[in-house]
């Protein structure tokens, strides 16, 4: 048996991209033009266009721009739709390194269980604009949390917080004791 995970973005409980859009976004890159992107995909214009609507509607964010007529005609990535590509592979490779790579667990030395708790130290914590990634040592490894921003600042996690990674089938979670004087405040 393998590990699978999927990747998704959301912004205010609304889903921005996941695999499928991150193909579209990418092949527009790639090629230039939608029409050229929707032949690369096998998918109608119609769907494509259907598709962006749905990205720019949850994420309040243009992600194309048509330029029409001309040598410099074609459908281009906004900066915005270029950072979220960016965001979606830095995801999907943090799920890769992890939950996908083989030899993961056995550095660890676990047998894995739905409700495993493992204390570990905060190395890194990376913010991003809606998920946050926190790198956990746990000797003889490393692993990294893919977190809502909201969360970390909820748990208040910084580099050289002892945390528990708290694994469950599909995801890590983190948790943090609280010490008493929080608890009285």
């Amino acid at each position: 048996m393998d590990a699978r995970a999927k990747v998704w973005i959301d912004k205010n409980g609304k889903t921005i991209m996941g695999k499928g859009k991150a193909a579209l976004l990418k092949a527009i890159d790639e090629e230039g033009s939608l029409n050229k992107a929707c032949k690369k995909l096998n998918i109608s214009y119609k769907h494509a266009w259907n598709m962006l609507r749905i990205i720019e509607e949850n994420s309040d964010e243009k992600v194309v721009l048509t330029v029409k007529g001309g040598k410099n005609q074609g459908t281009f990535l906004t900066d915005y739709a270029k950072k979220l590509l960016e965001e979606y592979d830095s995801y999907q490779n943090v799920i890769h390194e992890t939950v996908e790579d083989d030899t993961f667990w056995e550095n660890v030395g676990l047998k894995i269980t739905a409700r495993n708790q493992i204390s570990g130290k905060v190395i890194e914590v990376e913010q991003g604009d809606v998920i946050s990634k926190v790198k956990v040592e746990i000797d003889p490894t490393v692993i990294t949390s893919v977190i809502t921003r909201e969360a970390v600042a909820k748990l208040d996690i910084k580099q050289g917080d002892e945390v528990y990674a708290i694994i469950k089938s599909t995801e890590v979670m983190l948790g943090k004791r609280v010490s008493n004087e929080k608890k009285k405040g």
